[in-house]
């Protein structure tokens, strides 16, 4: 039986603004050398909605507040490791639709490169495999329950991403 390490909480955060979709370069951990939205996971005694925040400030120095938060989908990754065993991510993905502040490279780098795509030509081929599969549904208005499984290293899907439309999702 495969061990399975869970995260529940976790957020990526895509600004968006007149057509424009703010994307940044993961240089390490799950996902790296893909274009990716801004996020992390949560702290102890932190909300799922000061998460992305906090992090969309600490990855690309861009201050938002709670009421520029819209929640858009819930992604449970389950994602293989080397050894066999699974590490399950359930992450909140937010549309930041107004915020403070220019992007900026931090300090840690895990995220570079800030860069505006249009909406309507974003680099699907350089971005996670499940992304590729929900990310034009959020863009479009829609809420979405997703469930994905990589092989190791998450380069590859095993198995076809569910994708659920809902009218509502959940807080936490």
């Amino acid at each position: 039986m495969q061990e399975e390490k869970v995260l529940f909480k976790a957020t990526v955060c895509i600004p968006i603004k007149d057509g424009q979709v703010l994307l940044g370069m993961k240089t390490r951990k799950i996902g790296m050398g893909c274009w990716n939205g801004y996020g992390g996971g949560v702290d102890e005694g932190e909300t799922i909605a000061e998460c992305a925040i906090r992090e969309l400030e600490e990855e690309v120095g861009l201050k938002a507040k709670f009421d520029d938060l819209e929640k858009v989908a819930i992604v449970d990754f389950h994602n293989e490791k080397s050894d066999g065993s699974m590490f399950v991510s359930r992450v909140h993905f937010f549309l930041v639709k107004d915020w403070i502040g220019e992007p900026t490279e931090t300090e840690d780098g895990a995220m570079v490169t800030p860069t505006f795509f249009d909406l309507t030509d974003l680099p699907y081929d350089k971005m996670m495999p499940a992304d590729r599969e929900f990310f034009p549904l959020i863009l479009n208005g829609k809420k979405v329950l997703v469930e994905s499984h990589y092989t190791p290293y998450q380069k590859e899907l095993k198995r076809e991403v569910k994708i659920q439309e809902v009218e509502e999702l959940p807080e936490e």
